[in-house]
């Protein structure tokens, strides 16, 4: 067993049986690519076009027949000459019928036919390899998408862990002051009231987070009930430009694939064109041929021997069916230019719309980081505020509200920057880990 496949199953078994072991991002990536259904899919019909691909399909290589019959007839026979000297007269006589032959038959011209079709097929195989690669590009970018939400919903536990502790710590002093005979029940039952809800919170974001899981298990084609763990941060990558992105739109592969279908169709005008054109076959072959009666003016007549030959077909008139055939080809060819316009059309909307997202959101960021900071540092100070009795049970909750509120946003504005890059990098044909 090579050393990728061991180094494969390690992994496979690391996840699905520790679950203190953290799933980097780079290992999904490759095991979603490695048990991908539809890259085993696209990646046969790679195969497929590659196989199809060549000469002989086009019809440029010679093309060999064999043939053999044999046929037994029993007849009567009755026969008279012109000479009147004899007849023959016979019931129940049995003929035989032995022929064979071998046939080479060579395409010589017919107006560059073969050419365009091998070209066609070549293009079709590249069309494919392009296709194969934007379901790779798409399997990335759902696997990092689902990976990164994942952390964003971890994230979200976080920031209500934080909240559940200053709830404790609320409760804790209400308790104390209640035992000295400063607090009433009121504040606390609020104060546990709040501790509670958080407690549900924590319980429903588990759930979330144990659906993200599943989900990018989905992603990876694994059992959806394995144990994963993933322990990692949003990095953003800021060094992205508009300018650059629209420039590589072109490089996308479905944009490349829409290219390839372009040529294919010009292709195919050529080669309806060539059924116009007379065609040229050289032909060689060798015969034998055995005649055997038992009654008849012949009782065996025996030829065999090689032949070569030439074949012209020239086509004069089909009701103009091949000249229609390369107007629509003509059409398709138009048709593909335009569809491949469309996507480019809609993929640089698709760059503009993800970029004004990405930029909007990095600017935002640095406002909602300082935001996080402070709200961390007023629910400290209300603690301590409330601890010496100069703020109430009030104020502590709202300082809670907007440090939890505050998370929530900074989470969300580094997965929307986060997946907004990935859309960007998807489109332009950049997305590597």
């Amino acid at each position: 067993m090579t050393k990728p496949i061991v180094y494969f199953f390690l992994l496979l078994l690391s996840i699905a049986g520790n679950a203190q072991d953290s799933l980097r991002l780079p290992d999904a990536v490759n095991i979603a690519l490695k048990n991908s259904l539809d890259i085993q899919l696209a990646t046969n019909n790679v195969e497929a076009r590659t196989i199809l691909n060549h000469i002989g399909v086009a019809g440029g290589l010679p093309l060999v027949t064999a043939s053999v019959s044999n046929n037994e007839q029993i007849s009567s026979i009755n026969q008279k000459f012109n000479t009147g000297d004899s007849s023959i007269s016979r019931n129940a006589a049995a003929t035989n019928a032995l022929n064979s032959n071998i046939a080479v038959s060579m395409l010589l011209y017919n107006g560059n036919r073969v050419v365009a079709t091998k070209n066609r097929l070549a293009q079709i195989e590249k069309q494919s390899e392009e296709l194969l690669n934007s379901q790779i590009q798409d399997i990335i970018s759902s696997v990092m998408t689902g990976y990164y939400d994942i952390v964003r919903q971890q994230s979200y536990l976080k920031t209500i862990e934080k909240s559940i502790d200053a709830s404790r710590q609320q409760l804790e002093i209400v308790q104390t002051r209640q035992k000295a005979g400063l607090a009433n029940n009121a504040d606390l039952f609020q104060a546990q009231i709040d501790l509670n809800a958080l407690l549900q919170a924590q319980l429903s974001q588990q759930v979330i987070i144990d659906q993200a899981k599943t989900e990018l298990l989905r992603l990876l084609t694994l059992r959806p009930d394995s144990l994963i763990a993933v322990n990692d941060t949003i990095l953003v990558d800021k060094t992205l430009n508009l300018d650059q992105v629209l420039n590589s739109i072109h490089q996308n592969p479905n944009i490349v694939a829409a290219g390839d279908q372009v040529r294919i169709n010009e292709l195919i005008v050529k080669e309806t064109a060539a059924l116009r054109y007379p065609s040229v076959r050289a032909t060689t072959g060798y015969n034998f041929s055995r005649n055997q009666a038992a009654a008849g003016q012949f009782s065996l007549n025996q030829n065999y021997g090689p032949s070569i030959g030439f074949t012209i077909g020239i086509p004069i008139y089909n009701g103009s069916a091949y000249k229609r055939q390369q107007r629509v080809a003509e059409i398709d060819v138009r048709n593909a230019e335009l569809n491949r316009k469309v996507l480019l059309r809609d993929y640089s909307s698709q760059v503009v719309k993800s970029y004004q997202s990405y930029a909007s959101t990095l600017r935002q960021l640095e406002t909602e980081q300082q935001n996080y900071t402070l709200s961390a540092q007023l629910l400290e100070l209300v603690l301590q505020r409330f601890k010496l009795r100069e703020a109430t049970i009030i104020e502590v909750k709202n300082a809670q509200e907007s440090f939890e509120q505050s998370g929530f946003r900074l989470v969300n504005l580094n997965f929307a920057a986060k997946t907004a890059e990935i859309e960007l990098k998807r489109l332009s044909n950049q997305l590597k880990l």
